[in-house]
């Protein structure tokens, strides 16, 4: 296994804390927090090079709030000047992690996505279901063959060895002052062994080094060709069941390793035709319906967006942006109606 030393100082070069700072404010040029930041650039910036190079770093506590998207989620953000420090550390691991990573994992990498993981479900569908052929008892042409094992790991980032996570890092990176980095971002949580925070991006994508043991195990070791990984959630395809229940009591076992387990109301072996509920869509062979839970959570936020309207709290542009991005997404099925309906109702909020 190759393994790399010496990354610290490039870690800390002003070229790669720059490089940060743009991907840190990207799409946050004009918050004041980031005004202020770049405002004196280059001072910031070499103050945290400083801190870095004689390390006495430290992050600042997080801040903590909850979400609803749909799921209820505490999220922990850090200040901007330690997102910095997240970019600035992913832009050395990245390039030495992204290679060995599996080409169906597709949270938080380039080139990925939930699009990219959704467009890949419908390929293997075909493929297990050799292109759509039906069960000899079926009633439409939906009732395709072939199973899928769905599962979830429950409380992914709460359940974290950060030990562990360590302990992978160390098998690569020869650098004890990255290793110590490192494991500052890590403790500065709740719990000082298990977790990391959901919504630092080192998170992310510390979660796709951890989880890459899991991806080989699945694809080398257990030889399943149609699996899918985004973040904590998987799938996977094959034609028999008795398989993929084979397969599930060996990841099982071998989530143990990784002090993580299945989520045991999101895990289930079921046929292809019920449709593959992932990423937001009920997938079936012909169609894609985005998920019930999924449109209600979206109704709720427009009767937010529409008060905050009404009120003179939020401009048209601004409320179309908060939902254009999930109009983007959902256009990915089969929900023209659906759709239709939904900017008929903003229409209505517009000119009443």
């Amino acid at each position: 296994m190759k393994t790399y030393k010496n990354l610290y100082q490039k870690l800390y070069s002003y070229k790669n804390l720059e490089k940060a700072f743009k991907k840190a404010s990207k799409s946050k040029n004009s918050l004041p927090y980031v005004i202020e930041f770049r405002l004196n650039l280059k001072e910031n910036l070499l103050q945290l090079q400083k801190e870095l190079k004689n390390e006495i770093y430290y992050p600042h506590k997080l801040t903590k709030f909850t979400i609803k998207d749909p799921k209820t989620r505490l999220i922990r953000k850090s200040i901007f000047r330690d997102r910095v420090i997240h970019h600035a550390i992913v832009n050395i691991l990245e390039p030495i992690y992204d290679p060995i990573f599996i080409a169906d994992s597709y949270a938080n990498r380039l080139g990925k996505g939930t699009i990219g993981a959704i467009l890949k479900c419908d390929k293997f569908k075909r493929k297990v279901s050799k292109n759509g052929q039906i069960l000899s008892h079926a009633v439409t042409n939906n009732m395709i063959k072939g199973y899928v094992l769905k599962a979830d790991i429950k409380k992914f980032f709460d359940s974290v060895d950060q030990n562990k996570l360590i302990e992978i890092f160390k098998r690569k990176i020869k650098d004890d002052k990255l290793i110590w980095l490192i494991t500052k971002i890590l403790k500065n949580f709740d719990h000082k062994r298990i977790g990391m925070p959901l919504g630092n991006m080192t998170s992310q994508f510390f979660a796709n080094i951890y989880l890459n043991d899991l991806d080989q195990f699945v694809k080398k070791r257990l030889k399943m060709k149609y699996y899918i990984r985004y973040v904590d959630d998987f799938i996977i395809l094959h034609d028999s069941k008795e398989v993929l229940e084979d397969c599930k009591i060996k990841i099982e076992k071998y989530l143990k390793n990784l002090r993580l387990e299945f989520h045991p109301d999101k895990s289930k072996i079921y046929q292809m035709y019920k449709g593959i509920d992932f990423l937001g869509f009920k997938i079936f062979y012909y169609y894609k319906r985005a998920r019930k839970r999924n449109v209600s959570y979206f109704k709720r936020k427009l009767k937010i967006l529409e008060k905050r309207y009404k009120n003179d709290e939020l401009s048209k542009e601004k409320f179309l942006e908060s939902v254009n991005g999930w109009f983007a997404y959902v256009m990915w099925g089969d929900t023209y109606k659906l759709r239709k309906r939904l900017m008929e109702e903003i229409e209505q909020i517009f000119n009443p």
